[in-house]
This record gives structure tokens, sequence and C-alpha cells, in this order.
């Protein structure tokens, strides 16, 4: 039986997840979300790809995309807490997320204490062994 890596269910769709980290208005509908995903990450809005926006203090999430005929809007308030954001540097104002760290982010893990460790990658030239 083989179980998939964490790298392999990531690569298992080809939508990228791209975070806008500056704080967002959440009274922003879908035309201004799609407006600020376009100027914060330079990526077409209706590419298929997911943007994910905070809000100001941090209790708020909306995730947009593009379906086919039409924009999807999807918004989470917190009863309790606030979504724990990676390190970032101050003036990176976006980054791209794999699907199981926003999985993470959801659940309430703080991906600022996420460290990943070391291990080994196979050089491109060398060919696999059989």
């Amino acid at each position: 039986m083989h179980l998939p890596s964490l790298t392999q269910l990531d690569r298992a769709t080809q939508t990228r997840i791209w975070l806008c980290t500056g704080p967002t208005d959440m009274r922003r509908g879908f035309y201004r979300l799609a407006e600020q995903a376009q100027q914060v990450t330079r990526q077409h809005p209706q590419s298929g790809h997911l943007f994910v926006f905070r809000s100001r203090r941090g209790d708020r999430l909306k995730a947009l995309y593009w379906d086919r005929d039409g924009y999807v809007l999807w918004y989470k308030k917190l009863e309790q807490g606030t979504f724990k954001l990676p390190k970032l540097a101050a003036e990176q104002m976006s980054v791209e997320l794999r699907a199981s760290e926003l999985a993470m982010l959801l659940d309430g893990i703080d991906l600022g204490s996420i460290k990943r460790v070391k291990r080994y990658r196979r050089p491109a030239s060398s060919p696999p062994l059989r």
C-alpha cells in the first residue's frame, strides 16, 4: 500500500493558492477583491487560482476564485481566536501557500511556528536508481 506524501497531495491540483498578507476590508465584494488580488499578486483573478484575504483583526478570512462562469466568494468568521499567518518579510504583500498550509491555517495551526526539517533531494541531473 502506498500512502501519498503531503507534496503529492499539494501537487494534486493545478490551482495555486495566494494569500494577500495585508489587512483587507471585509466589506469588499467580488470585484474589489478581484482587483486587489490582481494588484497584490500580479495574477489574473479569473485564472482559477484561489485568493485568500485576512481581516485587520485576523478573525476573518475571505477566499475568492473564478469558477468557469463567475466568481465564488467564501467567508469565515471565527467566534474566538485569530488566523495565524506564516512568517513573512515586512514588505511581502502576498505569499503562495500549499494546500496543506491552507488546511492548517483554517484548522487553527500557527503557520509561523511550523518548521520544515531538511530533506534529501536528488540533484536534477542524476538519473534515479532502479
